[in-house]
């Protein structure tokens, strides 16, 4: 059984090395973000911290953007939002977590193929080091 896509167009498809260096810039501001804040704040904190990063760096994205799901031809707002959508479509998830657990990279990987996106970025803030809470996931690349 398969799980219906949303009726979303399919974003622009970029090259690797276009993917590449958007999602350079998004780690890039997010250890900003992280070398000045670290671990132990809210989700909220870095969302905002990184919004702010993101457009000194002039990267386009959207932030809190609704993810309808189409089930049985009908668009349905489940409530699914985006942290971000970088580039119209690298999709950044954000946590503040002890520990990433499967269910975050699944819901990361559902959110792309909802969205019919090629490439996320799970990043959780809650690390002593940014590099151990980045977590690269494809669909389709």
């Amino acid at each position: 059984m398969s799980v219906p896509e949303a009726s979303l167009p399919r974003p622009p498809l970029r090259t690797a090395a276009e993917l590449n260096r958007i999602t350079g810039i998004i780690i890039g501001g997010s250890m900003a973000v992280h070398s000045c804040l670290g671990p132990g704040l809210l989700e909220s904190v870095y969302q905002a911290c990184l919004g702010h990063e993101l457009r000194k760096r002039g990267v386009s994205f959207e932030s809190n953007l609704q993810l309808p799901v189409c089930y049985d031809g009908v668009e349905l707002d489940v409530g699914f939002r985006l942290d971000f959508l970088v580039e119209g479509e690298v999709i950044l998830e954000l946590k503040a977590v002890e520990r990433v657990h499967p269910i975050h990279q699944a819901q990361l990987y559902s959110y792309l193929r909802l969205r019919r996106s090629r490439l996320g970025l799970l990043i959780n803030f809650n690390v002593v080091h940014l590099r151990d809470g980045i977590t690269r996931v494809v669909n389709g690349l």
